[in-house]
């Protein structure tokens, strides 16, 4: 099929429509969606990354994904990649807590409970794995720091369960496996306990007001006190966490209740609570609820506070980006990708703004670059596609559709475009080239689910 400039010209104009990064719903029933956030990100990453070393694994060979659900729920899928309810880090009272549950669930990596990952998933979206673990459809939805991923209504909760069920020796070994990485880290593993007795009440419950991380990792009171035995005998049951973990935990829970909830922040955080985690709360809140000038002077309050923070001059650049003030965002995306390069939800943010101010070259220099930080973020590649298709460059354009496709499942679309690319670009070309792997890849996905 021809490539249809008109076609293109509509897509340009549909980026220009943008969702903030953490929609709220409101009620139990709201669908979960996939978070991109590079700060509550970066700081589990450091949690994990002593528990990794402990485990004899590379420090990037863990995925972690968080899920903005009021659920309490975490589990593996996909491979390496742990996927974190918001609700279960709400729940949480300390960093210890968190780090309890990657540790658990990095149990079930290094011990091999994991079903074979399908190739659809080893080159999927997050929203497309989550999709396929709930068994349900992905309808994609943009955000300003990543791609937010909206599960249709009526998700079923046995496809979860029948997907991620452990037998009760898989659960017990990652329990163990867990505190011999807390205990080969040096690191206090009472939050694993602490969680464990925060859930140890609805055991008796009847499976329907269960917690979802009960339902897949139904806890006995045998396992309880097999992990409450090991942790008090721990070396380092009372040797605190790093200072630092706690105020990051706190910023974390600010930073959530925030954007999850801003009509609760003058209740969980007083007048007179100008803490930095409060300060952030209020900032992001009003930043929901569009009080612009607010928002504003929060952000400026947080930059005050700590000049060099990349996460503050992001949050100041998202809000201003937000506000149609894109111009003015760019100072502080740029400032943020100095302080962070490798950060590439913040060269995928600063990409935008600069499409957005017209910039489309520096746009597809960043963009590229986040491109490689995350390759599996569909939001890059259509913004990539955008920056191409306004150069006129439509075989790169295709291109990164083709790839958007792919990571969103959409096989038929991605196909079409990659083909339309082998038909016009020099043979043995990039762009030739490209398309042909791409094309390969599709084979392998279509004679999988032959």
């Amino acid at each position: 099929m021809a490539y249809k400039r008109p076609r293109l010209k509509l897509f340009l104009r549909s980026l220009a429509l943008s969702l903030v990064l953490l929609p709220s719903f409101a009620g139990a029933a709201a669908p979960p969606i996939i978070i991109r956030d590079v700060e509550i990100e970066t700081t589990l990453r450091e949690w994990i990354t002593p528990l990794l070393e402990a485990a004899g694994m590379d420090k990037n060979s863990v995925n972690l994904v968080i899920v903005q659900s009021p659920e309490i729920n975490a589990f593996v899928a996909g491979g390496a990649n742990i996927f974190i309810y918001t609700g279960l880090i709400e729940r949480t009272e300390n960093p210890g807590e968190v780090v309890g549950v990657l540790g658990h669930e990095l149990g079930h990596i290094s011990g091999g409970h994991l079903i074979a990952a399908r190739t659809a998933m080893e080159r999927a979206s997050y929203e497309s794995i989550l999709g396929m673990v709930l068994g349900i459809g992905v309808a994609m939805a943009t955000g300003e720091s990543g791609a937010a991923s909206t599960i249709s209504a009526g998700g079923n909760s046995m496809a979860l369960r029948g997907y991620l069920a452990h037998t009760r020796v898989q659960e017990s070994s990652a329990d163990q496996a867990a505190l011999r990485f807390f205990e080969s880290a040096h690191l206090n593993p009472k939050g694993i306990e602490t969680f464990f007795q925060k859930l140890e009440s609805e055991e008796l419950l009847p499976m329907d007001q269960q917690s979802e991380y009960m339902r897949t990792h139904p806890l006995t009171r045998d396992r309880i006190d097999a992990v409450r035995q090991r942790a008090e005998q721990s070396p380092y049951i009372t040797t605190p966490l790093p200072e630092a973990w706690n105020e990051q935990h706190k910023r974390m829970l600010a930073k959530l209740a925030g954007f999850i909830s801003p009509t609760k922040i003058p209740w969980i955080y007083g007048d007179r609570d100008v803490s930095v985690p409060a300060l952030y709360a209020k900032a992001i809140a009003a930043y929901r609820n569009k009080e612009i000038e607010t928002a504003l002077k929060g952000a400026d309050k947080l930059i005050a506070a700590e000049p060099e923070n990349p996460y503050f001059q992001e949050l100041k650049g998202q809000m201003l980006m937000e506000f149609g003030r894109v111009p003015e965002s760019l100072p502080y995306y740029r400032k943020a990708a100095a302080t962070l390069p490798d950060a590439g939800l913040i060269r995928l943010a600063l990409g935008h703004a600069l499409l957005e101010s017209g910039h489309e070259e520096e746009a597809i220099e960043n963009l590229e670059r986040a491109r490689l930080d995350e390759p599996r973020s569909s939001r890059i590649y259509r913004l990539l596609a955008t920056a191409y298709g306004k150069l006129g460059n439509e075989n790169m354009a295709r291109l990164n559709l083709a790839e958007e496709a792919v990571l969103q499942r959409q096989i038929p679309y991605a196909r079409n475009q990659a083909e339309s690319v082998l038909k016009n670009a020099p043979a043995n070309s990039r762009e030739w080239l490209k398309a042909r792997d791409i094309l390969a890849h599709i084979e392998t996905i279509d004679d999988e689910d032959d």
